[in-house]
């Protein structure tokens, strides 16, 4: 089984057995997100360095327009979608088994907490009228 299989599973809102393949590999996707959050928060990072950082932490490519200010914490991270222009304030935390969009010109307040395990969380900017 491989991280893909597991994101599928998770997004189909499968339950994942403790004695499964995919258990196996949401436990190896947890020690490395700590491992990257442990990385992340212990010292100072260049705005450049955060980004790398994330793109890491949630297996993709993280837009050169997103900002984020550390400490951050996930217990996963590889269910984490950002969009363009994206503020993520300090001391947030993500529990991102559900899935979690953060959609173009968002911005996440202070120490705010986002946490799915078996439903889709969407943020989405909404233009001012």
């Amino acid at each position: 089984m491989e991280l893909k299989d597991l994101v599928k599973a998770l997004n189909n809102g499968q339950a994942i057995a403790s004695d499964s393949p995919l258990h196996e590999v949401m436990q190896r996707s947890s020690q490395e997100a700590l491992r990257i959050t442990a990385e992340l928060n212990g010292s100072y990072h260049e705005p450049d360095e955060v980004r790398q950082l994330l793109a890491s932490l949630i297996g993709k490519p993280v837009d050169k327009t997103v900002t984020m200010f550390p400490p951050f914490h996930t217990d996963f991270g590889k269910n984490t979608t950002l969009g363009r222009r994206v503020f993520i304030n300090s001391g947030c935390s993500f529990q991102d088994q559900g899935g979690i969009r953060i959609g173009d010109d968002s911005l996440i307040g202070h120490n705010v907490v986002l946490a799915t395990l078996n439903r889709l969380i969407v943020i989405e900017s909404v233009e001012p009228v």
